[in-house]
């Protein structure tokens, strides 16, 4: 395979056949309460632990700055990378256990961003190695550290508040609200303090980028759903968005892995808007 060209999206099994390569740099993203005591408990063999809070986010305590996952200063981010013994040479693949959606799907955004093309996202996450024998392991792995990326901005388009707040009820635009229909209404919130849209946003849930076992659409199948919608727009004039700009990496991927331009990414999401006395639509009706 040509790693130059590679895949957004790498399946277990082949993850399987390469995972003794000396260039492989596994890294295991997972989040909750527990993650890092989870990693230590059991990752799959040779992974390393990245943080989502704190290496792949520079969280403030105002989340109406930036929402509740601002990117990091890149050069921070780049000393990340180095830290994690990623070079220019190096495959790398992600995981998590929630089917990429979460920092799995983040951390390729930004490692693409940064200029690293050789990065992949494992479709089924952890569940789907360990359910065809890759190998796991409770061992603290050690790391030999590169040398940083000297990559001065992101390379991938990002989106401010303010230009979400001028096109997103511009015909010439489109602004896509990744998250549940649910938090999309503004029937429920469960994590932000509003409920409700951005108006003129449109509701593509990322779930439905994965079939019923947790595994990727193919290629083919995301393209036809995803070109209906781009294709109406240009790609720079295309926004996506979650809660805080990590699930929606997950619906970039799934362009990506249609071998569709990658839109831009509105990084402070629904957790940056409904903290700045912005316009908030709802589809729910008064009863």
């Amino acid at each position: 395979m040509n790693t130059n060209n590679i895949s957004p999206i790498i399946q277990a099994s082949e993850l399987l056949d390469l995972y003794k390569s000396k260039n492989l740099v596994l890294i295991d993203a997972n989040t909750g309460i527990n993650a890092k005591a989870n990693y230590e408990e059991k990752h799959l063999d040779g992974a390393l632990f990245v943080d989502l809070n704190s290496q792949l986010a520079d969280i403030k305590e105002d989340a109406s700055i930036g929402g509740r996952h601002p990117l990091p200063k890149i050069e921070d981010f780049a000393q990340t990378v180095a830290n994690l013994g990623i070079s220019s040479a190096s495959r790398v693949v992600i995981y998590d256990d929630k089917n990429g959606s979460n920092a799995a799907a983040r951390l390729w955004w930004m490692l693409k961003s940064l200029g690293h093309e050789k990065v992949q996202v494992l479709n089924g996450g952890f569940q789907e190695a360990e359910k065809i024998g890759f190998p796991t392991s409770s061992k603290t792995e050690i790391v030999t550290k590169a040398e940083a990326y000297k990559t001065k901005n992101w390379k991938l388009q990002i989106a401010t508040i303010d230009e979400v707040e001028k096109v997103s009820q511009d015909k010439n635009h489109i602004v896509i609200d990744v998250r549940d229909v649910e938090r999309y209404n503004g029937e429920t919130e469960p994590i932000d303090l509003v409920a409700g849209h951005i108006p003129g946003a449109i509701n593509i849930p990322f779930t439905e980028n994965l079939d019923k076992n947790g595994l990727f659409l193919n290629p083919k199948e995301l393209k036809e759903k995803y070109s209906k919608v781009l294709e109406k727009v240009k790609t720079e004039n295309t926004i996506v968005h979650c809660g805080s700009g990590v699930t929606a990496c997950h619906t970039l991927l799934a362009i990506a892995y249609a071998e569709l331009e990658i839109p831009k990414l509105y990084v402070g999401s629904w957790s940056e808007w409904s903290r700045n006395n912005k316009t908030i639509a709802t589809n729910v009706k008064n009863k």
